[in-house]
């Protein structure tokens, strides 16, 4: 049976955030936090010892894997900060467009600082990805 690695945890954001070495990554950290509790209305959890998440979707697949995850997140990582919003969506490429600075993985979009993206597009991005995932994964 697989058992999912990414979990909410009790461990505190806050303290996390703290914890980070870097002082300008620690202050875009609390500005990430700020904009994502705003925009969501969802308290920040802890998401395993990384992630920062709000709110939470449950998701099943055809293949009968099933878990939770959060509706959107981010992680202050070393190297660059990951932002996690829903795959899936073209209405998330489109607004990409606009971002600023930043790479995409798979899942990931990976911005070096706060300063190099439009503030007013993460937060399109943050509404899109609960209402998309909101939307295919209705609660209940």
């Amino acid at each position: 049976m697989y058992e999912q690695k990414t979990k909410e945890t009790e461990a505190s954001v806050i303290e996390f955030i703290e914890n980070i070495d870097n002082l300008k990554k620690r202050e875009d950290a609390y500005k990430l936090l700020d904009l994502f509790t705003e925009t969501t209305g969802h308290p920040a959890k802890m998401w395993g010892p990384t992630i920062i998440g709000f709110g939470s979707y449950h998701y099943k697949y055809a293949s009968g894997h099933e878990g939770d995850a959060p509706l959107v997140g981010y992680s202050p990582r070393k190297a660059k900060i990951s932002l996690y919003f829903a795959t899936g969506d073209a209405a998330r490429e489109t607004l990409l467009k606009d971002f600023g600075k930043f790479t995409a993985g798979k899942g990931c979009v990976y911005i070096n600082k706060v300063a190099d993206i439009d503030t007013e597009v993460l937060v399109a991005l943050i509404n899109q990805s609960v209402k998309f995932l909101n939307e295919t994964y209705p609660s209940g």
